[in-house]
């Protein structure tokens, strides 16, 4: 079965790629809200991102510090979900 494809207006396009912008919310939980990709959501937003580079504001070194600090915390929360995953795995699978 194919599906046709849904077709977007500039503006819809405008206004969810501005939810993201300004609400700081990520782009899954916007989308998800939205009904629409994330993978579709993220082109758009990168797609503004490059357009309209010189108009956002450099971070600040407080936000910087933060942003690395969040970015160790996914890296670890990754790996803690990655051995969990394959220690489910085993177990279920020993379980048998």
């Amino acid at each position: 079965m194919s599906q046709s494809r849904r077709r977007f207006t500039p503006e819809y396009k405008d206004e969810a790629v501005k939810l993201v912008i300004d609400s700081g919310r990520p782009v899954s939980a916007i989308a998800k809200d939205l009904g629409i990709n994330e993978g579709t959501l993220g082109s758009w937003v990168a797609t503004w991102r490059r357009a309209h580079h010189d108009e956002e504001e450099p971070l600040s070194i407080s936000e910087r510090a933060r942003l690395k600090e969040l970015e160790k915390e996914n890296r670890e929360l990754r790996m803690e979900r990655e051995f969990l995953s394959k220690a489910a795995a085993f177990f279920a699978q020993r379980h048998q």
